[in-house]
């Protein structure tokens, strides 16, 4: 009796026949696009989205070579507390409401669309000032491993880290 493979052959020999690798950005402005993309499909993300009123709501959206895509959800008042992203860099999307970044140069206002975009070592808090929830993309590259907290300018405490896998803007 024959096998499948001894009739069809390997299928692995034929590459032409296996899928296409996923696109994988080589730029920031790349990755720029694919938050972009993955926002301009409201269909995908919108159902998955859920409000937690004792903390900020995540859900890793999708994985690829290099890169995880994470869609957060922030309620009044919720925010991320100083922080800066490890070994990667990012780009935060805003979908839905309104954020607001807190960074070096001072307070910045992120509406729907607004797009920021962050290199290992920024630091930076994000809040929902807001009196409406907000909708966040977050895309890291490399994959988010850590994200070291940092004092507030105003307590002067030392940094923690916070255990790998916890998303954060």
């Amino acid at each position: 009796m024959n096998s499948d493979v001894q009739i069809a052959g390997d299928p692995l020999a034929i590459p032409h026949l296996l899928p296409p690798v996923p696109a994988h950005p080589a730029t920031v402005a790349g990755f720029a696009g694919l938050a972009r993309s993955i926002a301009a499909d409201r269909a995908a993300w919108a159902p998955l989205v859920r409000y937690d009123a004792t903390t900020r709501w995540y859900h890793r959206l999708r994985t690829g070579p290099g890169y995880e895509v994470w869609l957060l959800s922030w309620v009044p008042g919720q925010g991320s507390g100083r922080h800066d992203h490890g070994a990667s860099s990012g780009v935060l999307t805003v979908l839905e409401g309104e954020l607001t970044e807190h960074a070096e140069d001072g307070p910045r206002t992120l509406t729907a669309g607004a797009q920021r975009v962050f290199a290992p070592g920024y630091v930076h808090e994000v809040v929902n000032d807001a009196l409406a929830p907000a909708v966040s993309l977050h895309v890291y590259f490399p994959g988010l491993t850590n994200m070291p907290m940092h004092p507030s300018q105003a307590t002067g405490s030392g940094a923690v880290t916070t255990p790998p896998g916890i998303p954060a803007p």
